[in-house]
């Protein structure tokens, strides 16, 4: 390491210091008026959000959760504020069958984000070591690598909604054959929900499950069907939702009509497969191609050429 490289080191850590010193002073940490308030009137959820990032415990975590805690929450804030979307978020943690609000979510994000520049830094810090750096790619790279971590994290989620959407496909038929059983042998389209929710495990039943405590509370079965429905974003569950909403309404048969969506289903996933496997036939051609193809040339024609070797004079 060269000696200028050295002292800009040691001079931005001094000044990080010091700049922390200078914002930990008494004046500075002065608590705000929500800090203040908010303890008193906010409701449980907020309560749970915050106990999040409470100490429950001793040791070494707790200590980085007590000094780190209140500066992740205001970079999380001032992430919300400048990215937004908050309600696009809440859908989609609900769609994924999330246990996060949005909060933690950018609370998840900033974290992603700040792993993610201190692996950019560490890495310029070896490139430093062995050469001269300058800090404008170097400070490009950080705010890219704090970008890439807040993007991975939203790509997690997506991903997630995606797997659990798949998952709920996956499940439609034989919840729809299970359900449409039970309508046959005499049950009505609520118990005929809280039979296949009891004996049935997966994302589907889960949610069959909370549309069962909406209806205990007091909802509507057509608007407990209908929450099912934008909570799962899956076309065929929204069908299924208002087929049974409208055989509760007004008693028209159930039982076809289940099993026809079942079959339904079945054959758009058969139909799916197909197109996946269709394109998928390039990417099977490439060990093919580059791989077995070669391999076959060469002992096909490399006794040849070794024999003409032999025999040339």
């Amino acid at each position: 390491m060269t000696p200028a490289v050295a002292g800009g080191v040691v001079g931005a850590v001094a000044g990080v210091g010091m700049a922390l010193v200078l914002v930990a002073l008494p004046p500075r940490r002065r608590p705000s008026l929500a800090d203040r308030v908010l303890p008193y009137v906010a409701d449980q959820r907020a309560d749970q959000t915050a106990a999040r990032w409470q100490p429950a415990t001793g040791g070494s975590w707790t200590a980085v959760v007590v000094v780190f805690g209140p500066w992740l929450r205001r970079a999380a804030d001032l992430l919300g504020r400048l990215l937004g979307g908050s309600a696009d978020l809440r859908r989609r943690l609900t769609r994924a069958g999330s246990r996060l609000d949005v909060d933690e979510l950018r609370l998840e994000q900033v974290t992603w984000g700040l792993l993610a520049a201190a692996t950019a830094g560490a890495a310029a810090i070896v490139a430093a070591a062995r050469g001269a750096v300058a800090p404008v790619p170097v400070l490009v790279g950080l705010v890219a690598a704090f970008t890439g971590g807040v993007l991975a994290r939203d790509q997690q989620l997506s991903r997630a909604v995606r797997d659990r959407e798949r998952t709920i496909l996956a499940e439609f038929p034989p919840v729809a054959d299970l359900l449409a059983l039970a309508v046959a042998a005499g049950e009505g389209p609520v118990a005929a929900i809280e039979r296949v929710s009891r004996t049935a495990h997966g994302a589907l039943p889960e949610e069959l499950r909370e549309v069962l405590g909406q209806i205990a509370t007091g909802t509507s079965v057509s608007a407990a069907l209908d929450r099912l429905a934008a909570r799962t974003g899956v076309v065929a569950v929204a069908r299924f939702a208002s087929t049974v909403a409208v055989a509760t309404e007004r008693g028209t048969p159930l039982v076809d009509v289940l099993h026809a969506q079942a079959a339904d289903v079945r054959e758009a996933g058969r139909r799916e497969l197909l197109e996946t496997g269709a394109r998928k036939e390039v990417l099977m051609m490439v060990p093919v191609v580059f791989l077995v193809l070669p391999v076959t040339v060469v002992f096909a024609f490399f006794p040849g050429v070794v024999g003409l070797q032999l025999t040339a004079p």
